[in-house]
């Protein structure tokens, strides 16, 4: 989740998402994904807030920055991901 600090909220995930979770968790995430997308709309800083603290069953924030170059190794990682929509 990337954030400007004012209204752009964006998701990434990783393209084989529906590889790497189990399937039995599939479609909760999806359907916390499509819920975030539609509350990002809406209240962008309040879902920011919201999810850097996130701990949804296997959906859980690991860290939480406020400039993605800070750390090279997620900045790396954050080039394989796509943008949800």
């Amino acid at each position: 989740m990337l954030f400007d600090g004012e209204s752009n909220l964006r998701f990434l995930v990783r393209p084989e998402l529906q590889t790497i979770v189990r399937s039995e968790d599939i479609e909760l995430i999806q359907s916390l994904f499509k819920d975030f997308l539609e509350r990002a709309k809406q209240e962008p800083a309040a879902l920011f807030k919201q999810l850097s603290s996130l701990g949804i069953g296997s959906l859980v924030t690991q860290d939480v920055g406020s400039n993605l170059a800070d750390d090279s190794s997620l900045q790396e990682l954050s080039l394989k991901f796509v943008e949800l929509k």
